[in-house]
C-alpha cells in the first residue's frame, strides 16, 4: 500500500511538474513571441503606411511640375513631410523595442540607417536653391530610397508572418502535448487505481479468510478445552474416589490389626499412593520446571516416559544452553509433552527422537517418530491446535511435517534478552 501510494504521488508530482513547464513555455511563447510579433507587425504596417504617404506626397510634388499652372513651391510641402517624418520616427522607435529577438543586428541597423539616409537626402533636396534640380533629385534618388524602404518593411512583414505561423504551430504542438499527457496520466491513474483496488480486494479477502480460519480454530479450541477440562476433572474425581478412597479404606482396615506384617503392607500402600499423588501433581503442573529449568525437566521426564510407554527416546542437545524464563519453559515443555503423547497414542512407533538446539537468535525443539505420520488428521486434533496456540504465544512458529512414514514436529521460537531467566 505504501509503495502504491508513493508511486502514485511520484507520478502526480512528475506529471504536474512537466505540465507546469509546458504551460509556462506556452505562456512565454504567447507573451514574448505571438503578442510581440503582432505588435511589431502593426507597427511595421504603420511604417509602411507612412512610406506610402511619402510616396504619394512625392508623386504630388512631381505632378505639379507637369502642370506649371498649379505649381507649388517646395517649401509648401515641408510641413507635410515633417508630419510624416514625426509619425515614422515614433513608429520606428516603438518597433525597435518590440522587434523579434531572432532579427539580426544587421537587419535592425539597415532599417534605421536607410531612414536616416532618406531624411538626410530629403533635407539636402529642400536646401537646394533650384526647384527644378530638387524635383529631379526627388525623381532620381528619393523615390528609389522610398521604394527600397518599402521593400525592406515588406520583407520584415513577411518574416513576421512566418514567425507567427511557426509560433502558432508550436502553440498547437504544446496544446497537443498537454492534451496527450492528460490522457496518458488519466490512463496511468486508472491502471494504478484498478491494480490497487484488485490488490486491496485480494488482500482483504485473504485477511478475512485468515480471520475466519482463526475464528473457527478459536471456537474449536474453546470447545475442546471445555471438553478436556471436564474430562480432566472427571478423571481426577475418579482417581480420588476409586484409588485413594479404596486405599484409605484398606489402610483403615489394616490398622485395626496392628502387627508387623500389616504395618509393612501399609507402608507399601502409602508409598504407592505417594507415587500416584506425585504423578498426578506432575501431570497437572510440572513443578520441576520451576525448580531446575527446562533442560533438567526433560532429563527427568523423558526416562519416566520411556519407562511408562516402552518407547525408546533419543534425546539430543546442541548449542550453548541458556536459562529460559518460566513462561517460555512451560510452553516448550507442554509442546514436547503433547507431541510425545501423540507418538504413544497414534503413531505406533517404537522409538522417537527429541532434539533441543540453542542458536544465537532462536531455539528449536523437534520431536520426531517413525510411525504412521499425521495423514488426513493433521492440524485437526486438540493436541495439534494446542501446540500451535502455544507457539503463537511464544511469538514462534510450529511445523507439522510428514504424512506417511514418520512425523516431525518442529517448534522455532526467538530467544531475546527478555526471554532469558536472570
Amino acid at each position: 500500500m505504501l509503495a502504491g501510494l508513493a508511486v502514485t504521488l511520484l507520478a502526480v508530482g512528475v506529471y504536474s511538474g512537466y505540465t507546469i513547464l509546458q504551460l509556462r513555455s506556452l505562456r512565454e511563447l504567447q507573451a514574448h513571441t505571438i503578442d510581440r510579433n503582432r505588435t511589431d507587425t502593426l507597427l511595421l504596417l504603420r511604417i509602411q503606411n507612412g512610406l506610402n504617404g511619402l510616396g504619394l506626397t512625392m508623386r504630388d510634388m512631381l505632378d505639379t511640375e507637369l502642370n506649371p499652372g498649379e505649381s507649388y513651391p517646395l517649401s509648401a510641402w515641408q510641413p507635410q513631410f515633417r508630419r510624416i517624418r514625426g509619425d515614422l520616427e515614433d513608429a520606428l522607435s516603438r518597433e525597435e523595442k518590440v522587434a523579434l529577438a531572432d532579427r539580426t543586428p544587421g537587419q535592425r541597423r539597415f532599417l534605421a540607417d536607410a531612414f536616416r539616409q532618406f531624411w538626410e537626402a530629403l533635407d539636402r533636396i529642400f536646401s537646394l536653391s533650384s526647384e527644378n534640380e530638387a524635383r529631379a533629385q526627388i525623381r532620381l534618388s528619393l523615390q528609389a530610397r522610398q521604394a527600397a524602404l518599402s521593400s525592406a518593411v515588406a520583407r520584415l512583414l513577411v518574416q513576421n508572418n512566418e514567425s507567427e505561423q511557426a509560433a502558432a504551430a508550436r502553440t498547437e504542438q504544446l496544446y497537443s502535448g498537454v492534451e496527450r499527457n492528460v490522457y496518458v496520466f488519466l490512463a496511468a491513474m486508472l491502471v494504478v487505481i484498478v491494480l490497487s483496488s484488485l490488490y486491496l480486494v485480494n488482500y482483504n479477502r485473504r485477511l478475512f479468510d485468515r480471520v475466519a480460519i482463526l475464528s473457527e480454530r478459536r471456537s474449536e479450541l474453546a470447545r475442546q478445552l471445555i471438553t478436556m477440562q471436564e474430562t480432566t476433572l472427571r478423571s481426577i474425581s475418579r482417581e480420588l474416589h476409586d484409588d485413594f478412597g479404596q486405599i484409605l479404606t484398606a489402610i483403615g482396615a489394616m490398622l485395626q490389626r496392628p502387627d508387623r506384617q500389616t504395618l509393612l503392607e501399609v507402608r507399601e500402600i502409602v508409598q504407592t499412593t505417594l507415587d500416584k499423588v506425585r504423578s498426578l501433581s506432575h501431570a497437572l503442573h510440572p513443578v520441576v520446571l520451576d525448580e531446575i529449568g527446562l533442560e533438567s525437566a526433560l532429563d527427568v521426564y523423558l526416562p519416566n516416559f520411556e519407562r511408562q510407554t516402552g518407547i525408546e527416546i533419543r534425546y539430543e542437545k546442541s548449542g550453548e544452553a541458556r536459562p529460559l524464563d518460566r513462561e517460555l519453559s512451560i510452553h516448550l515443555y507442554r509442546v514436547m509433552q503433547e507431541a510425545l503423547t501423540n507418538v504413544a497414542r497414534h503413531s505406533g512407533s517404537k522409538c522417537a527422537a527429541v532434539r533441543l538446539r540453542f542458536g544465537e537468535q532462536n531455539l528449536v525443539l523437534e520431536i520426531e517418530d517413525e510411525g504412521s505420520g499425521f495423514g488426513s488428521t493433521q492440524q485437526k486434533g486438540l493436541g495439534l491446535v494446542s501446540m500451535r496456540e502455544r507457539a503463537e504465544l511464544m511469538n514462534g512458529t510450529i511445523e507439522y511435517l510428514g504424512e506417511n512414514g514418520g512425523a516431525l514436529v518442529r517448534v522455532t521460537v526467538p530467544v531475546h534478552a527478555e526471554n532469558l531467566h536472570a
